[in-house]
């Protein structure tokens, strides 16, 4: 359904997203510091149910998240220890856990953009504004394991797709899924800021709120003038979108939609 632009804005997931990276690191700096000014010692157990404990509270009496954010941080620590002693699990468990965590999420320490998979209903919204009775070309920048592009193609066989993805496992297994599939689909490993994005007709980004400034300004310099710029949940600041679709997901996430002047 198709919102005026005053009234699309739904920034949920965005402020969740933000308010998540701020009440990890300060909880856990919180607990550190605890454990340096308290008189008495703090075993490994009391720590991680007091940072979940921190956390909890921050996160639902300081930022309003809600309730069932505060469970999820009040038990998130003490989980992994738990899982960790009753498991037993031996130490190159854990290197290949945090192989495999690489392999998926990438550099996100540099990039901030966790793996967010865009839902059917994305899909077809997306769908639906493309061209239907002419060639067109689309870029997905952050395109994870490649299901928008190879969903669209067969949807939509005229078109010609395109995903950047940053992490190495969604990458390769995007290319699968386009070999698999015998679409037009092309998936590279690479930043999405070498590529170039002047030969595309639509760009289609689901990202996260750190990138999106610097991602607009590559969009106006570098996409042709008619050429649409859509993010998934994550608007540009200060900048109105020219349209916007809200989606009946599982996030009530929202399309914006910009057309490059």
């Amino acid at each position: 359904m198709l919102y005026p632009t005053e009234t699309c804005q739904n920034r949920a997931p965005e402020l969740l997203l933000k308010k998540t990276l701020v009440v990890l690191p300060s909880s856990i700096l919180a607990t550190y510091l605890l454990g340096i000014i308290l008189p008495w010692p703090i075993t490994l157990l009391h720590a991680v149910w007091l940072q979940g404990l921190i956390a909890a509270l921050a996160s639902y009496y300081l930022l309003h998240m809600p309730i069932w954010w505060a469970a999820i941080h009040l038990l998130f620590f003490p989980a992994l220890l738990s899982a960790s002693l009753i498991l037993n699990l031996p130490a190159y468990w854990y290197l290949a856990g945090f192989i495999t965590l690489l392999l998926i999420f990438g550099r996100i320490h540099r990039t901030r953009v966790p793996l967010f998979l865009s839902s059917q209903e994305a899909v077809d919204a997306l769908a639906g504004l493309l061209p239907q009775d002419h060639q067109f070309k689309l870029i997905d920048l952050g395109s994870g394991c490649g299901g928008l592009a190879c969903k669209l193609a067969q949807m939509l066989p005229h078109g010609s797709y395109h995903g950047i993805e940053t992490a190495l496992l969604p990458c390769w297994i995007s290319k699968l899924r386009a070999l698999l599939s015998r679409q037009d689909c092309q998936f590279e490993w690479e930043s999405i800021w070498q590529h170039d994005l002047s030969g595309y007709d639509v760009v289609y980004a689901y990202l996260s709120p750190v990138p999106m400034p610097r991602l607009w300004e590559k969009a106006r310099r570098e996409m042709r003038p008619g050429s649409l710029f859509i993010s998934n949940t994550f608007t540009v600041p200060s900048i109105e979108p020219d349209r916007c679709i809200r989606l009946d997901d599982f996030s009530s996430a929202v399309l914006y939609i910009w057309r490059m002047a």
